[in-house]
């Protein structure tokens, strides 16, 4: 162990001595205190600067693995700071988790998804996708084993980078916004209205970052085996969106997703967190990150299903605005959604007016039973996966950890 140690003023200029240039400025960032403002170092006599720098780093970095945050360039904040500085290496490793957590919850859950997609597109008159347990036999028995993940190679790659960017995002501008609230309030705390702006500019940034691809994945999902297929790969479809409409159809439908992810989004992150650390303190826990797997999956899960039900409307105008005008949508329509397939818009508020119009308010909800089953686990796999990668990698950065 330290012997007794230097003071946390005197410790890195007294051991300096014993230290190269390199391994000085290495371990500068290590004498702080720690998140709660106990010192790492306490008062010591003169005879710990006789320590070697060999026991001296494995004493630090003993003690900083068992802190609350870890290795790699993370300087804990002070209590009265918060202020915390993330390294390249975390950096690194939070695009890591998020591309992961993103890809394996999308594929859990990618039969749903495509029956999701293909009811909003198809409307409510085509009955071979109204109701869950239907459309997922009537995709099983038209197109098989292979029509259930139709697509979901195209959205794992526009998944990752969107999640990869939005839980770094998340975590920047909660410890930014931390930090102001802690210039005027010493003690303050991560609250929902925090985590919901964080969460919504969060979304905002990775959904605009992705979008093309999301334009994309939607085309590609859309078409059915049998009836219309256009597009060969994604690139193809890039190329031939382009080409036949133009480079700003890759934004088609950006308006209602930007404006839904806000609460989707921040809705989430917040509702996650709150819920994390609600159970936490019934469970007698000093922090929402101690919470088993079972009970992180559940806050996840409720977090998920609020957050959809509120933005679904802008998720039904934004598949509407992708497919508008386009061949694939009529053939897969059927009956009146034939007519409606072939509708164009000249925006979002067009998009809803037309929609509630002709097939009531009811559509813009048409769809959401398939999404209540997969969004509730898809969420939750997500945090929970997110969180679980963190650890293994050794980040210490965690989602709504109070500071």
């Amino acid at each position: 162990p330290f012997p007794a140690a230097l003071t946390e003023s005197n410790a890195p200029r007294e051991l300096g001595v014993m230290m190269s240039a390199r391994d000085r400025a290495r371990h500068t960032t290590h004498w702080t205190t720690r998140a709660l403002g106990t010192p790492i170092f306490e008062r010591a006599p003169s005879s710990a600067v006789g320590m070697s720098l060999t026991a001296a780093a494995r004493s630090i970095a003993n003690d900083d693995a068992r802190g609350p945050y870890a290795r790699g360039g993370f300087v804990a904040p002070s209590a009265g700071e918060g202020k915390p500085g993330v390294g390249l290496m975390e950096i690194c490793k939070s695009l890591v988790a998020g591309g992961v957590a993103g890809g394996v919850s999308r594929t859990a859950v990618a039969p749903l998804e495509r029956l999701k997609i293909l009811q909003q597109v198809a409307g409510s008159t085509t009955t071979a996708y109204n109701g869950v347990f239907r459309g997922l036999t009537h995709i099983m028995r038209t197109e098989g084993m292979v029509g259930m993940f139709k697509g979901n190679g195209a959205n794992c790659i526009r998944i990752v980078p969107n999640s990869a960017s939005k839980f770094l995002a998340y975590e920047t501008l909660e410890s930014w916004l931390l930090s102001r609230a802690r210039e005027s309030d010493p003690d303050a705390q991560l609250g929902p209205l925090t985590r919901l702006t964080a969460g919504a500019g969060a979304g905002i940034f990775a959904m605009s970052a992705t979008y093309p691809l999301d334009m994309v994945r939607g085309r590609l999902t859309t078409q059915v085996d049998g009836k219309y297929k256009q597009y060969t790969s994604m690139t193809h479809a890039a190329r031939v969106i382009v080409k036949e409409e133009g480079a700003l159809a890759l934004y088609k439908g950006w308006l209602p997703s930007v404006i839904g992810v806000v609460p989707y989004v921040g809705l989430n992150f917040a509702v996650y967190g709150t819920l994390k650390d609600v159970v936490a303190e019934w469970q007698g826990l000093k922090s929402g990150k101690e919470l088993s797997v079972p009970l992180g999956l559940a806050c996840g899960g409720v977090a998920g299903a609020i957050g959809q039900t509120v933005a679904y409307p802008f998720d039904v105008c934004r598949r509407k605005l992708q497919v508008a005008g386009w061949a694939g949508a009529k053939a897969l329509a059927e009956g009146e959604a034939k007519h409606l397939a072939e509708m164009r818009y000249t925006g979002m508020v067009d998009c809803f007016v037309k929609t509630v119009r002709h097939e009531g308010v009811g559509a813009l909800f048409h769809g959401l039973s398939a999404n209540y089953v997969k969004v509730a686990p898809s969420i939750a796999i997500a945090f929970v996966c997110y969180e679980e990668v963190k650890k293994l990698l050794g980040v210490e950065l965690y989602i709504s950890s109070g500071g």
